[in-house]
């Protein structure tokens, strides 16, 4: 029988197995398996016990018995039981009658209490301890007993069929538990994968065993994704899903540029150089605040590299993005002052209470403090986690990194009226050009009408002096 279950079981996965049907010991067959699904001998060793146990009860017993196989993987030789619960002695039809009750005050919405409900004795799994002490005196209310049953030769086509199914179901299941547990332990690790199709907006990512997914909005923004390229990914979550497990993948995670430089840079791996805070707007700009953790390491130099090989490796995995890597202080005036390089600074003024940071410079530091569309700033801002005011004396004013957005449209305006003055400008601009060559043109218009009188004077003197 279990030899049937199986061959139909190998055919299912495709597995190949030499001199299966001569073979009296299926211990090495069941070891392929484990081997091909990466499971557990227990695993697959429970899974033919329960398909057993269905494939019995479906033939020979009735669908709420309670069946127990155990299977020899040495010998192929299997045991069958019926197994019940010891219970108190029981009056049936009293306890009908309870049943009935309760069943009542339940559908008239009163609510039943634990040690109101009754166990309905079942006599497929139960048996009352007045007929099991029959059998052994020994025997107390909640013992197990296990009666062997007869083993036929030959469960039948559809208890085969039915044992397979559930064998297909369990190592499924077991595969499944196999894949979670395998990539749960790796959330927020960087994992390498391969893109592998397209479904809408996400992308579906091979990881070896399993698949991942790359949802919109863990993609880097203008990022190309093309089927079979490969990447590094951060795993951001992993969840059990419908069909099985869910590895939800990340481009976009501020962690990703920590992992990467922990896989770039020996001294981060080992811990000689920490990476305190990261702050990241992906595909654009990241900044990273690093610390050495021992004496004479220089760690913004270790993170960059000889050449800047060591950083510009993390630069080519994420697309071009900019990295910019600053040492951290415990002093906060210097972590603001570093956190907004490459722009140098006069003074900072810092109000803990509102966790704010004034930071002076001068009118030719302005553009780089702030940095293009206040990235500069806001990347410090966030690197720090102070909110980061720019004070400058040549415009009397400041402007912080949570201003950007409320002067978007102001800063619109003020664009489209140089936009206006320039064009302006031009206009005027064309207008004396061209006035200047209506001027000149009527000048040359001039001269020449006076040359042509000149000549015509000329021409009549000579023709009386002959």
């Amino acid at each position: 029988m279990i030899k049937l279950v199986y061959c139909r079981l190998a055919y299912f996965y495709k597995f190949k197995i030499k001199n299966m049907a001569m073979s009296n010991n299926l211990s090495t067959a069941i070891k392929q398996i484990c081997e091909e699904k990466n499971l557990s001998m227990e695993a697959v060793i429970g899974a033919i016990e329960a398909a057993l146990a269905a494939a019995y009860r479906k033939e020979f017993g009735t669908k709420d018995q309670n069946i127990k196989v155990v299977f020899n993987a040495d010998n192929g030789q299997t045991a069958v039981f019926d197994v019940k619960i010891v219970m108190e002695n029981v009056d049936l039809e009293e306890q009908e009658k309870a049943l009935e009750k309760i069943k009542e005050r339940r559908e008239a919405g009163e609510e039943i209490s634990e040690e109101e409900e009754i166990k309905k004795f079942n006599p497929r799994t139960d048996i009352m301890i007045s007929e099991a002490q029959q059998k052994n005196p020994d025997y107390k209310i909640g013992d197990v007993i296990e009666t062997k049953l007869a083993v036929p030769e030959e469960y039948g086509r559809m208890a085969a069929q039915t044992a397979k199914q559930v064998i297909v179901q369990r190592l499924r299941e077991a595969e499944r538990d196999h894949i979670f547990n395998a990539y749960k332990n790796k959330e927020g690790e960087l994992v390498l994968g391969t893109i592998q199709r397209r479904e809408g907006r996400r992308f579906i990512v091979n990881l070896g065993q399993a698949n991942g997914i790359l949802l919109p909005e863990e993609q880097i923004r203008n990022e190309r994704y093309n089927i079979g390229s490969r990447l590094n990914f951060y795993i951001v979550q992993v969840r059990m899903g419908g069909k099985g497990p869910e590895i939800v993948l990340s481009r976009t995670h501020p962690e990703i540029v920590k992992e990467l430089f922990a896989t770039e840079v020996p001294e981060v791996a080992s811990g000689a150089v920490e990476i305190k805070s990261i702050a990241r707007e992906a595909g654009s700009r990241s900044k990273i605040a690093v610390v050495a953790t021992e004496d004479n390491i220089d760690p913004v130099g270790s993170c960059v590299g000889q050449k800047g090989a060591r950083v510009q490796t993390v630069i080519n995995e994420l697309g071009g993005e900019k990295i910019d890597i600053i040492e951290w202080d415990e002093d906060l005036k210097n972590f603001i002052t570093n956190s907004l390089s490459p722009a140098e600074i006069e003074s900072i003024d810092i109000k803990k209470k509102e966790k704010t940071a004034s930071v002076k410079v001068k009118e030719d530091q302005l553009s780089l403090a702030i940095g293009r569309q206040g990235q500069n700033v806001r990347l410090a801002a966030k690197l720090t986690g102070w909110k980061i005011d720019i004070v400058s004396n040549a415009i009397n004013d400041k402007i912080s990194n949570t201003d950007d957005k409320k002067d978007d449209k102001k800063n619109k305006e003020e664009k489209v009226e140089e936009e206006t003055e320039k064009v302006e400008v031009k206009e005027d601009k064309k207008k004396i050009k061209k006035a200047k060559t209506d001027d000149e043109k009527e000048k040359a218009k001039k001269e020449k009408t006076a040359k042509t009188k000149t000549k015509s004077t000329s021409s009549k003197k000579s023709s009386d002096s002959k």
